[in-house]
Formats: C-alpha cells, structure tokens, sequence
C-alpha cells in the first residue's frame, strides 16, 4: 500500500476513535474491540520504524475522556496479547515490537497506573465511597446525574486492570515492584471495591506467582505486611459474608488462589540465601489461609492443599511454632473435609450450593471428591510427619465416637436390606472418613516414631474395641475391617492378639446379610468378603513370621471353610489358600512346603485330573455343554443348573494361579541353601533355585493347556451357533468393561447396591472373561515362579503356539490385549537368554507375523470407515458398537507395540505398566520431550529376532507401520523408543531401496496425520532427520521421496544434500540443520483441523533496529581455523 494511503487510512482510524464511536456506555463491545483491533494491526506493520510516535498518539488520545481512554487500553492490551501471549507475528517483527515495548515499559506503567488512580479516584468520589485509608462508612448515595459519569470511571478502571493482566505476566519484575510496590498497593485496596475486586485479584495473582530470580522476587514479600494482610482478609470476610453470589464466589476463589502463590513464594524464598525472615504476619496469614480450607465450598478446600502441603515439607517453617501449632486445626479441618458431602443434586450439606455452581453432575463431583480426598491423604501424612501424637489422638477419639454413635441411614433405605446403608447414608459416611482419617495418620504415626515411642497400650485399646464391634451392615463392616488392619502392626508388640484378629477376619469372610438367603449376593456383601480375603493375605504377607506360630489354627480354620463347597466363592476359597501358601513359604524347608502343598492342592488334583474333567477340558462341545451356555432358560435371574459345573472349574484355575504366584523359596541365599532349595548355578555365576510348587502344578499343566485351547475353539463360527438362546452373547464383553473402555461413569449408587451379576447370562460372561484371564495368568506367572523347570518342559514352545495360539482370527480385540499383557510380555521379560533360540523366537516369531497383518487390516477398515463417514453423518451414539471396536484397536496397538519395545529395546520394569490401565486421553502423554534416549540399544532378545529375516520383516513394518495409524500415543511411544533402534541394527546390511523409501515414507506420512500434535511431530521430525542423514548417502531415492512434498524448496534441498554429501565441508551445528530438515519438510507437517484453512496473513519485516556488529577479528581466526594451526595470530605482538 503507498505511504499516503497508509497515512490516510491510519488518520481515519485514529479520528473513529477521537470521535467516531458513541459514548464508553453506549457503545457496543465488539465495535470496540474491533476498532482497537485495527489499530493493533496498523501497529504491528508500522510500529516502531515508520511510526515512531504511535505511543504519543495514543496518550493524547486517551486525554480526551473515558471513550477514548477505554480503547486505547484495548489497543495496548490486544498489542500485548499478539506480541507476547499468542506470539502471532513473524519472529523479527515480534522481536522489534517486543523490544521497543520492554523500553518504553516505565512510561506504559506509569501510565497505565495513573489511568487506574485517577478514574477509581472519581468514580470513588461520586458513589461516595470513604477514601482509601479511612474506615468504611455508608457510602451517600449517589446523585442521579453523577451516575453515568460514575459508571464510565468504572468501565475505564476495569478496562485498566484488564489491560494491567496482560502486561503483569511478563514484564521485567522491577516495573511491578517500583515505587515501594505502588501498583501492589493500589490492587490491595481495590480488593474492597466491589466493581473492581475481580480485576484486581486477577493482577494481584498474576504478579504473586511470578517465577523468576528469588533476588527480584523478594519485595513481593511486602504483601504479607500488616496493611496488605488487612486489605486481603477484609475483602474475604466481605465477600464471604454476603452469601452465596456467583460474583463474590469467584472473587473468592481468586484470593484463595493469590493466598496460595503467596505461600509458594514464601516457601521458595525463605531458606533460600535470599535473607528472607519468616514474615510477622505469618500467624495472621495461616488463620486466613485456615479459613479457606474449612470454607463450605469443597472447591475452595482443594485448592489450599498443596500450599499445606508446601508448607509442612518445607526445611524452615516446618520447624516454625505458628505452623506446628496450626497442625491440629488443620488436622481438624480435614476430619470434616473428609466427608463425602457436597453432591450437586442433593441438599443435605452447606457444600452442596456452591458445588451447584463447579461441578455439571454428581459423577463429576464424586471424580473430583475422590482426587481431593487422596490429595488431602497426602497432606495429612506430612503434617503426621512433624506431629504423630496429635494425629493418632485424633484417630482414636474419633474412631470411639464412630463405635459408640447410633446408625442413621438416613432417607435413602439400601436394597441390600431393610434398615442398612447405602453410600449416601450420614452414618457411613462419616465412616467412611474416619476410616480414611486413620489409615492415614496411623500409618505415618510407624513410620516416623521410633520403636520405643510407639503408644502400644492405646493402639491395643482401640484394636481390641474395634475387634469387639459387631455390625450387620456390609458398607459399615468394611470400614471396621479397614481399621483392623491399620491397627494390626500394634500387634507385632502384642502377639497375644493375633487369634482374635483372625476370628474377626474369617467371621467377615462368611458374611451374609441374611442367612442362608438364596437371592443373589449384592456388591456391597461381595466386597466386605473380599476386602476380609485381601486383609488375611496382605497380613500374611506382610508379616509372615508373625502368623507362622499359628499356622495350624489358620490352616484348620481354611479346611473347615472349604469343607462346605457352597459356602464360599471360588475367588475367596483360593485368596485363603494364598494366604496359607504365603506363611508356608516361612517354613523354609523344601520337602515340608512341597508336602504341605502337595496336601493344599490333592482335591484340586482329584477334580482336575479326573476322567470327566479330562473330556470336557479338551472338546469344545463337551465344554460348553457342561458349563451350561448351550441351554436356554426360562428364569434368568435365579435358574442357573449349570453354575456348580462352573465353580468346579474356577476353583481349579484359581487354586493353581494362587499356588503358581505365592509359591517361593527364600529370599537368603544361604536359608535357601539350608532349606534345600538350591540346586546348582548357572555358568555366570547365579543361583538356581527349585520351587516346591513345581511339580503339582506340572501335572496339571496339561490340561490347563487343553483348556485354552478350547477356550480359544469356542469363537470358531461353528462354536458360537451352538450356544444356547439365553447364552448367545456368552462371549461378549461385559457392560462394565465396555463403559470403562468408552470412558462412561458408572452410575454411583448402582455399584454398590445392585447383585454383582444381575442375570445368568452377565454371570456366564463372568465366567468366560474371568477364566480366560486367569489361564494367561497362570502362563505368565510360570516362568518367574518355576523358572528353569518351565522353560525347560520337552516341547513347550510348540505345546504354547498349539493352544494359546491357536484360532487367533476368531479371537476379538478384547481377549487378545489381555493375553499379551499377562501372558506374552511377563514370560519374555523373565526368560533367560539361554532359552530365547529354542523357546521365545519360534514363539514370537509368527506371533508377530500375525500381529501385523491383523492391525494393518484393522485400521484399512478405520480408515475406509472414516473417509465414508466424511461423505455420510456419523454415527453421533458415543456407545456404538464401531466406536468401541475403534477405541479397542487402540488399546490393542499400544499392547502390541509395547510388547515389541519390550522385547526388542531396553528392559523397562515399572513404566511399562502405564498401559495396563484402559489409556484414557490420548494427550497425557504428548510430553515434548522427545529426542530418544542416545542409549536406546536393542537387548539380546531384540538381536535374536532380528537375526530371522521374517520376524526382522514384522518388526520392522510393524513398528514404521503404526506410524500412520491413528492413535497418537502409540505413534509417539514407538517414534521415540522403537523405530531407531530396529533401523540401525540393519544398516550394516544392503536394503533395498525400495525399503528405504517405504521407511522414510512412513515417518512422514506419520507427520501427515500426527503432526498436530507438538510432541508427536517432534519425535517423528527428529526420526525423519535421523534417517535421512544416515542413509541419504547411500540410497539417491531418498531424495526423489523429499522431492515429492509439497511445496518443497528445490534448491533449499540441494544446499541440504550437498553439504549432507560433501564431507569436507564443516558440518553444520546439530540443530540448525535439524531446523533446516524441519523447514524442508513442512509441507508434509499435518496441521490441526481449526488452521487448515486459515489464510495466511504476511507481514513484511520492517528495517532492523538493531545494527549488527560485524564480528571481530578474534572469532574470524577462530572460525575458521578450527584445526587450530593458525591460533598463533592471536598471541602475535
């Protein structure tokens, strides 16, 4: 545009905002807004270089009355956000404005402060209110000509404060402090300014929770000062004490937020060398903080707790006698804090108004509750970490009043029976809390006191109340079975007391609500039995030697239990034999613990071994008919011929999965040795021990694999017909895994109230998921448990790949994860390298072979689905069934490719469990850090594979592959862990070029589809440089695939590739030919959906500012002399 125009143009402008535009009040807001947005845009163009006056301008604008003073806040405060927040300009504009912004800043403050004085100053005058340092009086009330004028001061000092926000965030700390903090002042007094309290918290956190030098971050200490603490403590008070009003609310919860900042600053700058002293104030500050942990509104109780935890963990003011003191307040706090109330849909707390206004449902309160109740579990623990007793005290006050206090279910009667609770009721509730509360503080209360300070007789007190307590309420009893086992480590000083601990435990394992009650048990029962299972297995695994001595009370009170085959579930039957196989691992004596099982496992052996069992095991048809799937019947809820048939072959499963896993020899080399356990050691060096589980669970192994095999044979077409009418859907996920795949809530009340399985047929797919999980279970846990007398069994890797392998087609997604995850992965990752050539590869081999051609096929159909669904509206049901085969092959992908990163790179032990769990976001893990580790080798097993050229072929496309499937968090787990590696074990070799082309391809259509995302598309950017780099001189193809990209810079690549080619030149610095790479292949860079079509707005750079200095004569010499040999000029006379 020629230089008159622009002048034209901008003088027309600046006259709309002079006089073009009704008055501040009048006004529309979007005409406004775009009116300083064309003013923001001529800036960015012109400013400084060809509109050196532009600030000038606008401060002679802003004298011309409120109107104007108004925009040009918007000008300055849409300048800022393009500049800095959204950073929308190219790099050398943004870098000029910047920099000219930074020098003008003291006369952009100075002039944004004296906006915001003078107009609070007149709009205060005429609403009446006191001045800023006298006591608030009855403001008069306003004349009614004033009040406009009034108005427009407001508009203008909220339009202040708005344009302050934008600038506190990021400019130099000096500007904020300056003037003995003048501009903290003024936001502090604004807080009392019901107008402009919102604006003004919002500056004052934005300025608190400045990161930077503690030196520069010292005078924001002055806010802890008596006249500040005042101004903040009154606003609260205020505004806390009008009620429940959206406005006030949200003020609130800013100054809780600026409550917290300050406390972090305080925590990062005391101790620091900074010479901060913790401040007077800081009593004044903890009662006001105190204050908003025991708020009604849950919100605000969360948002203090990592500020308490800041506090009690901090190496000076833990020791501080204010904060010491204010531990039981806190503590006191949060046994009303731990109690779930608060439910937007209810109205039987305080809470429950102010929840109304955070949380869309119940469901969201009670994910939020759950994750504030675990963070406040942690902060207990620490303030328990200074003050044990106080904490413990607590405990056992509030436990005895639980104990003695009448039961109110209040008006919601539970359906597992008349007069019980349900998890709303106020009297489980505040169970459900002290139980919390104590597990918490007594845990801690082991941990920190020593040995001898322990109050023994009190803890033994409330045990022996607790073990006294009878209740028939299920969701009660499980809250009592909890404190049992929180107070059980007092009876590692008082033995005596075990016995009576047991016979609570087995009481709670047999618990009925009615006995005899043929009526399907409810959740709630369900749980109280296994929570009693679990606390017998995890006391005998956690202090075995003290159960030892009463080996055959427990072990007598097993048999009875298992003497009644309808008594208890199979699942609880085998947690007890667990237990007594974990203290039989004290006896440490081979033949004893081998007699010992032998004796546990003979009625196992019996039913397992026998002729029927055998027959029904290893054909399909027999199988189905004995569990009964191929029936139909008339009553589904109570009729179930079949289900003893069932329990028989559960019990089986889970007794050998319990034995498999808790069987082992002792930990001491030399016990071992003693007890018979060791056998010899390997050429290396190590141990190799024998398990005395080994031999019973062999002869029964067999027929486990049999029964995988049938297992595996029942989704063969013809199988699936023969299933009964009832049974049609047998093999059918159950609802509950599909919600918890789809991400859907459960609906609260419904999981605890309702009978576990509601139908025969919810039972039958229970049964079927249940057993086919344990089977891989026990296949898993084999290896670990027996070691070299698994691997070693004559045949097995055939014996694996006819059964757990076989009929893999007809398998569905569902059972397929599970049996890598369990099965696949733990064997690989415990056999050792002597048995990879005969066991793992013939395994792994065509299991991987198979794995890719059934996701490449997987995502063909994904793909072809998602390009008819743009011609075609999709499906909008978020529980259709393609959504959940979709999300399904997901979850498959990343099972899959993290086995093969398992296998192949480096062993990885805890993270690789991340995936276990049903992945949720796929942006939790989009970490940017991405260059892979320079370590990432292949392991001994991922060499042994790729030796074969078909499992090298599977891998290899498998892993470059999956980079253009959609599933981001696969795509960005095997960029950065797997596909190098694999790559560069076979760069020794000749590839084709073909192959070549095809891996390059991958990763940038990879970068097609990811590259929105900003950690997948680094990783992938940074993968395609490594493999161009590397092969580029070898294979010319790769330059005709480079060429291929749109809008490529042709002679950009040449000067890439020569300098790639020519190894004489000096290479380049790492990064600025990554960046060079990254420039290259921007047209193959996938964008995210909202900025593909946005138009591009080119702005040209304007004349640098800043001339550069030409470089001196010392760098020259070293530049380019980098072998050294002519340094000798810089040491000439």
């Amino acid at each position: 545009m020629p230089r008159l125009e622009k002048v034209y143009l901008k003088n027309n402008v600046m006259g709309l905002i002079s006089s073009g535009t009704q008055s501040i009040l009048e006004e529309e807001s979007h005409i406004k807004d775009v009116l300083s947005r064309i003013v923001v845009e001529m800036i960015k163009r012109e400013w400084p270089q060809h509109w050196p006056d532009m600030l000038k301008e606008l401060d002679t604008l802003s004298k011309q009355g409120e109107t104007q003073t108004e925009l040009v806040m918007f000008i300055l405060l849409r300048l800022a956000e393009d500049v800095v927040t959204f950073q929308t300009l190219p790099t050398q504009r943004r870098r000029d404005i910047q920099q000219t912004l930074t020098q003008n800043m003291e006369k952009i403050f100075s002039f944004l402060l004296t906006t915001l004085q003078q107009n609070v100053n007149k709009y205060r005058r005429m609403v009446g209110a006191p001045q800023e340092q006298e006591a608030l009086t009855t403001p008069q009330k306003t004349d009614l000509a004033q009040q406009p004028k009034a108005q427009a001061n407001c508009r203008v000092g909220i339009a202040a404060l708005n344009t302050l926000a934008g600038y506190i965030d990021w400019v130099a700390l000096s500007h904020i402090t300056a003037d003995n903090c003048k501009l903290l002042e003024m936001l502090c007094l604004l807080l009392n300014e019901p107008e402009l309290q919102i604006g003004a918290a919002e500056c004052l956190l934005i300025a608190v929770s400045r990161k930077g030098k503690l030196e520069d971050r010292k005078p924001l200490m002055v806010l802890f000062g008596d006249v500040a603490m005042h101004y903040i403590l009154s606003a609260a008070q205020t505004a806390d004490g009008e009620g429940l009003v959206e406005k006030h609310y949200v003020f609130l919860k800013r100054l809780c937020q600026v409550l917290c900042a300050l406390g972090s600053q305080l925590c990062a700058l005391l101790g620091s060398d900074s010479e901060v002293e913790t401040p007077t104030n800081f009593g004044k500050y903890l009662d006001s903080f105190l204050a908003f942990t025991t708020h009604p509104s849950q919100f605000l109780r969360s948002s203090t707790q990592i500020t308490w935890g800041a506090l009690f963990r901090h190496e000076v003011l833990s020791r501080d006698p204010l904060l010491l003191a204010m531990i039981p307040k806190y503590l006191r706090a949060s046994m009303t804090n731990l109690v779930k109330v608060g439910f937007p849909s209810k109205t039987d707390s305080p809470s429950c108004e102010y929840s109304r206004f955070d949380f869309d449902s119940d469901e969201d309160f009670n994910a939020f509750f759950n994750s504030f109740r675990a963070q406040q579990g942690e902060v207990m623990r620490m303030a328990c970490r200074l003050d044990s007793r106080t904490g413990f005290q607590m405990a056992g006050e509030w436990l005895k009043y639980q104990l003695t206090a009448p039961v109110d279910t209040g008006p919601m009667n539970s359906k597992t029976g008349e007069g019980l609770c349900s998890i709303f009721s106020p009297s489980f509730v505040q169970w459900d809390a002290m139980t919390f509360f104590s597990e918490s503080v007594i845990s801690q209360m082991f941990r920190t006191l020593d040995k001898d300070e322990i109050p023994v007789n009190d803890g033994i007190d409330l045990l022996q109340l607790v073990l006294n307590f009878e209740t028939k309420d299920p969701l009660i009893l499980s809250c009592v079975l909890t404190n049992v086992s929180a107070l059980f480590p007092f009876v590692t000083y008082r033995p005596e007391y075990l016995p009576q601990v047991l016979s609570k435990l087995f009481a709670s394992v047999t618990f009925e609500v009615v006995e005899e009650s043929k009526a399907p048990r409810t959740r709630a029962v369900k749980n109280v039995r296994r929570h009693a299972c679990s606390s017998i297995i995890k006391m005998c695994r956690d202090y075995p030697q003290l159960v030892l001595p009463n080996f055959e009370m427990l072990y007598n009170h097993v048999k009875q239990l298992l003497s009644n085959e309808l008594l208890l579930t199979q699942m609880e039957k085998c947690a007890l034999m667990e237990a007594l196989v974990l203290i039989s691992n004290q006896f440490k004596d081979y033949e004893r613990q081998k007699a010992f099982l032998e004796e546990l496992m003979a009625p196992v052996a019996g039913l397992w071994l026998s002729a029927e069992m055998q027959r029904v095991l290893s054909d399909p048809e027999a199988f189905v008919s004995y569990v009964g799937a191929d029936n139909k019947i008339a009553d589904p809820v109570m009729e179930d011929p079949s289900g003893l048939n069932r329990s028989r072959i559960s019990f089986c499963v889970y007794t050998i999965l319990g034995v498999v896993k808790r069987a082992r020899w002792p930990a001491a080399m030399e016990e071992a040795k003693a007890g018979g356990f060791l056998v010899g050691y390997l050429p290396s060096g190590s141990p190799i021990y024998r398990n005395p589980c080994t031999e019973q669970v062999l002869k029964l192994f067999d027929n486990l694999l049999a029964l995988i095999r049938t297992h595996n044979n029942l989704y063969m077409p013809e199988m699936v017909a023969k299933l009964g009418e009832t049974f049609a859907k047998a093999l059918d996920m159950l609802e509950v895994e599909k919600n918890a795949i789809l991400g859907l809530p459960q609906p609260l009340l419904e999981l605890y109230d309702s009978p576990v399985y509601k139908t025969v047929l919810e039972r039958m797919q229970g049964f079927f998921c249940t057993l086919y999980d344990n089977c891989f279970h026990i296949l898993g846990n084999a290896g670990p448990s027996m070691q070299q007398d698994f691997y070693t069994v004559e045949g097995l890797a055939s014996q694996l790949i006819s059964s757990a392998f076989i009929n893999l087609n007809n398998i569905p997604d569902y059972r397929l994860r599970p049996m890598l995850r369990v099965f696949v992965k733990p064997m690989v990752l415990s056999c050792p390298p002597e048995y990879y050539e005969t066991l793992v590869c013939p395994m792994l081999g065509p299991l991987f072979t198979y794995l890719h051609m059934r996701l490449s096929q997987k995502w063909e159909v994904i793909n072809q689905r998602s390009i008819l669904c743009e011609d075609d509206a999709a499906d909008d049901n978020p529980e259709s069934q393609e959504m959940l085969e979709e999300q399904l092959v997901r979850l498959l992908t990343r099972e899959v490719m993290d086995l093969i990163t398992v296998c192949c790179v480096a062993k990885r032990g805890a993270e690789h469990n991340s995936s276990v769990a049903v992945d949720g976001d796929d942006d939790e893990a989009m970490a940017t850090d991405v260059t892979p580790p320079a370590s990432a080798e292949l392991t001994e097993l991922g060499k042994c594979l790729m030796k074969q050229e078909d499992v090298c072929t599977a891998l290899m496309i498998t892993a470059y592959a999956s980079l253009s499937w959609k599933d981001t968090l696969s795509c960005q787990r095997t960029t950065t862990q797997l596909c190098w590696p694999l790559l560069k074990q076979v760069l020794p070799g000749n590839l084709l070029p073909d192959a070549v082309s095809w891996f390059f391809t991958s990763v940038l259509k990879g970068l097609q589809i990811h590259g929105q995302h900003d950690g997948c598309m680094a990783a992938l950017v940074h993968l395609a440089f490594q493999i161009y780099e590397a092969l580029r001189p070898r294979y010319a193809e790769l330059k005709v695939v480079m060429e291929q990209i749109p809008d490529i810079q042709r002679d950009s690549l040449e000067q890439f590739d020569s300098k790639l080619l020519n190894p004489t030149l000096q290479k380049v610095a790492d990064k600025r030919r990554k960046d060079h790479f990254k420039r290259l292949i921007t047209g193959c860079i996938g964008k995210p959906l909202g900025e593909q079509f946005r138009k591009e707005v080119h702005i040209r750079n304007l004349p640098s500012l800043f001339k550069k200095v030409k470089p001196s004569l010392e760098t020259d010499v070293l530049e380019t002399n980098e072998d050294g040999e002519d340094l000798t000029v810089l040491f000439e006379p």
